[in-house]
């Protein structure tokens, strides 16, 4: 007597075993890597070094004064939103900082925390403007930096206040070729990715990004999670502030002409992170910044002209948005827009399980 015997069909791939796409994170630092090597062959056959221990730190303060603005405005542009104000804010903090501390050494960290508390206060105001008065971002936010520029031209025609040279070593100590501002840039950072990758606000943030509609609907408090983000983004702009008053050793009211708000925008741009929200990372802004750094160090060892500087940087900007917008950025790269529930679902936050479990009618059956 024969007998049959049934082959079971080929077990499907492992999803894990397929084939990864480069994320867009990925792609910023190959980027990185490739721009850094042509530019050392470039200053090379011009005879000078782009490694070399001043061109480093030069590069590397140049990210660090970037670096703390674009970290805050990867927060509100997760959440669909813009800052146009951080330019003014880093100068208004600048002020005040050294106006606080007027010298001082015993009244610095007075003057930090009184520079913090009014960028706080400036994002404050922008959220509220967004979030209860239904601004549109760009409108509001450019609205309150001109009225932050108004009291600035109006009160302070020059620099003011007096920073102690305690205070400045954070304008200009370094460990080796790397500032100490650098090295506070990269811990702010690490604070931004933790705040997104571990806490329920980070899930947050991204969630509104997606979709502020069914962020609401499934009880997440949109307004607060706006709030925050522009707090938290004045409040970067105000630590860029503090450390361009150690530069400068006073205040400096003009630093708003330094084109910080739209530079920063562009380096969250070049790092990944989408205008329309939902999707980006610190990480990816970090390298956008590195980029541009490495750009602006390069054209100043070639003696590149001013304006074409500013041609070359735009043609950078619009190659990497094409480029991310062709592949649609690949959603394994950063953290998903809505959760495994469905496409309705929100993030789920902190502690939370992404499988749904089964809820069970007053019959007893399970649905």
């Amino acid at each position: 007597m024969s007998t049959a015997v049934a082959t079971a069909p080929p077990a499907a791939r492992p999803a894990s075993r397929r084939r990864r796409r480069i994320g867009s994170t990925e792609i910023v630092y190959l980027a990185l890597v490739g721009i850094l090597v042509v530019a050392g062959v470039l200053v090379a056959l011009g005879g000078g070094n782009l490694f070399s221990t001043a061109n480093t730190a030069y590069m590397l303060t140049q990210t660090s004064l970037l670096g703390f603005v674009a970290i805050g405005q990867t927060f509100v542009i997760l959440c669909r939103s813009l800052d146009l104000s951080v330019g003014y804010v880093v100068a208004l903090c600048s002020i005040v900082g050294a106006t606080t501390m007027a010298g001082d050494p015993a009244r610095a960290w007075i003057g930090v925390l009184a520079a913090l508390g009014v960028a706080a206060l400036v994002g404050l105001v922008n959220g509220l403007a967004i979030t209860k008065l239904r601004v549109n971002p760009f409108i509001a936010t450019l609205g309150v930096g001109l009225v932050v520029k108004g009291y600035l031209d109006t009160q302070f025609k020059g620099p003011a206040g007096d920073v102690p040279a305690s205070f400045q070593m954070f304008g200009y100590t370094r460990i080796g070729p790397v500032p100490v501002s650098t090295v506070v840039m990269l811990l702010v950072a690490a604070a931004g990715v933790v705040l997104l990758a571990r806490t329920r606000s980070g899930y947050h943030m991204f969630a509104v990004g997606g979709n502020a509609d069914v962020a609401r609907l499934s009880g997440i408090r949109t307004d607060r999670t706006l709030l925050l983000a522009h707090v938290l983004c004045s409040m970067c702009a105000g630590v860029a502030g503090l450390l361009i008053a150690a530069r400068f050793g006073t205040g400096n009211a003009l630093v708003y002409s330094y084109g910080l708000d739209l530079d920063s925008i562009a380096a969250v741009v070049l790092g990944g992170t989408l205008l329309l929200g939902g999707r980006g990372s610190v990480v990816g802004t970090v390298g956008g910044v590195l980029i541009l750094a490495v750009l602006d160090t390069v054209f100043n060892v070639l003696d590149v002209d001013p304006f074409f500087k500013d041609v070359l940087r735009g043609v950078v900007i619009i190659a990497a948005v094409a480029l991310y917008a062709r592949r649609q950025i690949d959603p394994a790269s950063s953290r998903t827009r809505f959760g495994a529930g469905g496409r309705g679902a929100a993030p789920p936050g902190p502690g939370t399980s992404r499988t749904d479990a089964p809820t069970t009618t007053a019959g007893g059956a399970s649905a």
